[in-house]
């Protein structure tokens, strides 16, 4: 196999590996956010079976309201149910942890992108390609071992931010828009 042969074949191997933690990344971070937002309805939704809980004690204690009494014992066992499952799955900690694994892959895709554009201008030996590609396999192997494993949804979220959303996507025009003038492409 010719060197440019073997130089193709890293980089199309290089290309792969950016794009699956490209996707993972993503996926990691919607995980977070999908475990926050029913973390945070879980929190108002004890909160309101709490205040209703109370209510209906007061109502019963200082009323003498037996239906209200049976109303509020039911809200009571709801709650005990919904509070004894956020002890079991603490989601905040888990999103917390979705979100380090996601900020420790952006660092890995970064490091992929930059290890393409060095393949690209030809500024590494092949050698030094191979070595600093198995360096970002062990530095992923690392994060995935600490992970979380992540839902379907967030896995769709991702796709539909990836694919409809475009979001790790910039045209010429928007990179402009966040450079200094002299660094525009357009010419500015």
């Amino acid at each position: 196999m010719a060197l440019n042969s073997n130089m193709e074949v890293l980089e199309a191997q290089i290309r792969e590996l950016f794009g699956r933690t490209v996707w993972t990344h993503k996926t990691q971070e919607k995980c977070a956010d999908i475990l926050n937002a029913r973390n945070h309805t879980i929190k108002i939704i004890q909160i309101v079976l709490s205040a209703l809980t109370t209510t209906g004690i007061l109502i019963t204690v200082f009323g003498d309201n037996d239906v209200v009494g049976i109303i509020s014992a039911i809200i009571s066992t709801t709650l005990l149910i919904l509070t004894t499952y956020i002890k079991n799955y603490n989601l905040g900690q888990i999103a917390q942890k979705h979100s380090d694994a996601a900020i420790k892959l952006w660092n890995i895709r970064e490091k992929y992108l930059s290890l393409l554009t060095d393949i690209k201008i030809n500024a590494m030996t092949e050698a030094q390609i191979r070595e600093q590609r198995d360096i970002l396999q062990k530095e992923l192997f690392t994060v995935y071992k600490g992970a979380e494993r992540t839902i379907n949804k967030a896995y769709d979220e991702a796709s539909k931010a990836l694919k409809q959303n475009e979001e790790l996507t910039f045209s010429d025009e928007e990179i402009d828009n966040f450079l200094p003038d002299k660094l525009r492409k357009g010419g500015k």
